[in-house]
């Protein structure tokens, strides 16, 4: 069984099991994060455009710095509104 990190800003590291990814991503709204890293909207604004041209639902969000964890407000409305997310890490 493959084993993911979580990534959370957690005291202990949690192992979870890794979620098997979609056969497809029609249909799903696929969630863009930019972390607040240096160029990472860039890269997000190729892959947004690469997405959009195939007729996919993208969303965007962010995080106000990168310097924090995000906001729970934040990861909430991701958790809602996304079916897969992509998290732009990028200086």
């Amino acid at each position: 069984m493959n084993w993911m990190r979580d990534p959370t800003a957690e005291t202990a590291p949690l192992k979870r099991a890794r979620t098997k990814p979609p056969r497809s991503l029609q249909g799903l709204t696929i969630g863009l994060f930019d972390i607040g890293k240096t160029r990472s909207d860039e890269f997000l604004n190729h892959v947004e455009a690469r997405l959009v041209e195939r007729k996919l639902k993208v969303k965007r969000y962010a995080k106000p710095t990168n310097a924090k964890v995000a906001p729970t407000e934040v990861v909430q409305k991701v958790v809602a509104e996304a079916d897969v997310v992509l998290i732009a890490l990028s200086d």
